[in-house]
């Protein structure tokens, strides 16, 4: 059994990203600045603001004192608040937020779903309508023990990523309460809640 970005997120093959719907999350994400390369050779001067290897559609929002660093395009309609972070390689659909304090590496976020504030967002692919709480994280690395290898679970048992960064696949609509965290190798399917203050561990369920 194998896990596909296309079981997660339902847009995701009438999406930018199309062509690589039917890769595992952690395949997409551990080669995310290239990828976000080769779509940024792809837009319109006509509808993003380019430069460098920075894109900013002309109907997003990016407020003074936002950090962004390339291969990095953002969306239509996106809101980027003052003290947010973007680095590694990151795409952003339509309407995305990230909010103050908010950092978000190597990461793809579908249409419409938000980074509050103070999050931190690691090698990761969020689906449409996503909500992280204020102070929420999805942790990318296994500083805790010897081998970094992130796994997954899959059905009863769990599946070596053959990654040392991975985050999290969050399925469309899921939402993360305030200081809760997924650890690495998360898998949640459409509509999961975390509530908040709570520890989600593939490795622990």
């Amino acid at each position: 059994m194998t896990v596909r970005i296309s079981d997660y997120i339902h847009g995701v093959t009438q999406s930018a990203l199309a062509r690589w719907a039917n890769l595992t999350p952690w395949e997409l994400v551990s080669d995310a600045p290239e990828r976000v390369r080769e779509l940024l050779r792809q837009l319109s001067d006509e509808h993003y603001q380019v430069s460098g290897d920075i894109a900013v559609h002309r109907t997003a929002q990016v407020e003074e004192g936002a950090i962004l660093k390339g291969p990095l395009i953002i969306g239509p309609g996106c809101f980027i608040a003052a003290g947010a972070y973007l680095r590694g390689g990151c795409w952003l659909d339509e309407h995305c937020i990230i909010g103050p304090g908010a950092e978000l590496k190597s990461s793809f976020m579908f249409a419409g779903s938000k980074l509050a504030h103070f999050n931190f967002v690691g090698d990761s692919v969020l689906g449409a309508g996503v909500n992280l709480e204020a102070g929420s994280l999805i942790a990318n690395y296994r500083n805790e023990r010897a081998d970094k290898t992130v796994n997954v679970r899959i059905g009863d048992g769990l599946v070596s990523t053959g990654c040392e960064k991975f985050g999290a696949l969050l399925g469309d609509g899921a939402r993360l309460g305030a200081n809760a965290v997924v650890a690495p190798g998360g898998l949640l399917r459409p509509g999961t809640v975390i509530r908040r203050l709570a520890l989600y561990d593939c490795e622990e369920v």
